[in-house]
């Protein structure tokens, strides 16, 4: 274990590394994804989940080129900012952390109403309270505590969240109707294409994150890309046969509101629906685990730049942890939590998250050219193909967005652009 300029601990190795990768992307999303993609894609879904997995590598092999050549925290905020300027990175940055107390806020509700399934006064009244402020706690004292109990917290979840559809693929796939899982192709519904494009994109999404706390990974340019790699190739596997099981085996399932619970409980019993229920309860707690350890990485890299308090950059003296920025992410969270407000900034995540892979895709082909004669790099084949593919469909993916959320997205980029106005001398 060693400690970085900057007073970071390098905790975190390849293997744990892999499992907070997944951990981030493998979420509650995949416990609705299969009855939202056949009401949209009808025959095609499971090729779409497929085409998905394969458009998402593009954008993962972005990121994996762009950590190769840094060390520091930050993710997409520190590759724009490295590419196109302070202002570019800010603005990145500072809306991926509004992202992310979106969905700390969300899925701590989200788990609520999730338990609700085996207490149902747990999704209102005190009860409600009581497992936002509980579940968000817990997971800020771990994130305090330090980036290796974090990390060995995701991995467990991560662990954890696997099982059940792991079980759920091992036994569904003996009772497929194969008819079902994989009709004959008719008419693609074209007119579905662009909300079903965001849809599957929001389920792939959150590899974006692990590059934000590099600096507390033991070797992390020559890690990350390994654990993007794998983890790309293990969730698209896991989504694409969790799709076709459920599509084999519950008829009408674009109609049903908890599609691997029911069609669990059809092939295998009420145990097999209480364990997917499980797993969907611990996929929403593994994935805020991980929201609520990144978060702060944004916040913490963009106060040691000068937007913010120098109170933010600073690092606990004992834990080595951005304390601060991790108990203002807490209160933030909590806030909007309780409130209900923060249905307003979850809209924008995809479409936040959007900007980040259009900055970082942007960023590669400026930094294969500024990094080109480095042999201690990871290289990405095809050189700038792959992140210019990579940003002409993440522009055509925004360009399918609709104009409320690009509004939204607007108002924020304002805002941002005020903070920016008043940034004071770096630390």
């Amino acid at each position: 274990m060693t400690a970085p300029s900057g007073g970071y601990v390098r905790a975190v190795g390849r293997w744990q590394l892999v499992g907070l990768s997944i951990n981030d992307v493998i979420g509650s999303g995949i416990y609705l994804l299969p009855a939202a993609t056949v009401a949209l894609m009808g025959a095609y879904s499971a090729w779409a989940v497929l085409l998905a997995g394969a458009v998402v590598t593009l954008l993962v092999l972005c990121y994996a080129q762009a950590a190769a050549y840094f060390d520091q925290a930050g993710g997409s905020y520190l590759y724009a900012r490295e590419a196109f300027g302070p202002f570019a990175g800010f603005q990145i940055g500072w809306m991926l952390w509004l992202t992310r107390i979106a969905s700390a806020a969300a899925l701590s509700n989200g788990l609520a109403a999730a338990l609700a399934h085996f207490h149902p006064a747990a999704g209102e009244g005190a009860w409600r309270v009581l497992i936002v402020v509980a579940s968000l706690g817990l997971l800020t004292a771990i994130n305090l505590i330090g980036v290796r109990s974090a990390a060995r917290t995701g991995v467990a979840l991560a662990i954890a969240k696997l099982v059940p559809l792991l079980v759920f693929v091992a036994v569904g796939l003996a009772h497929v109707d194969w008819h079902l899982a994989l009709p004959p192709l008719d008419v693609p519904p074209l007119h579905n294409l662009g909300e079903a494009a965001l849809l599957l994109l929001f389920a792939y999404a959150g590899f974006e994150n692990a590059p934000a706390a590099a600096a507390e990974y033991r070797n992390p340019r020559r890690e990350l890309p390994f654990a993007l790699m794998v983890m790309v190739a293990t969730v698209t596997a896991v989504y694409v046969s969790v799709q076709l099981v459920a599509q084999g085996t519950l008829p009408g399932l674009a109609a049903s509101k908890t599609p691997l619970a029911d069609a669990a409980a059809g092939f295998a019993g009420h145990w097999a629906a209480l364990l997917l229920t499980f797993g969907a309860v611990v996929s929403i707690l593994g994935t805020n685990s991980n929201t609520m350890m990144f978060g702060p990485r944004y916040l913490q890299a963009l106060a040691a730049d000068g937007y913010g308090p120098r109170r933010l950059a600073a690092l606990h003296p004992r834990f080595h942890t951005p304390a601060a920025a991790i108990g203002l992410q807490f209160a933030v969270a909590l806030v909007l939590a309780l409130s209900g407000s923060f249905v307003g900034l979850a809209v924008l995540s995809t479409i936040t998250r959007l900007l980040a892979y259009i900055g970082t895709a942007g960023a590669v082909i400026r930094l294969q050219r500024r990094h080109a004669g480095r042999s201690d790099a990871w290289r990405l084949r095809g050189g700038a193909l792959v992140p210019a593919a990579a940003l002409l469909l993440s522009l055509a993916l925004l360009a399918s967005a609709s104009w409320q959320s690009l509004l939204a997205v607007a108002v924020a980029f304002a805002v941002g652009a005020l903070i920016y106005r008043f940034r004071r001398t770096p630390s």
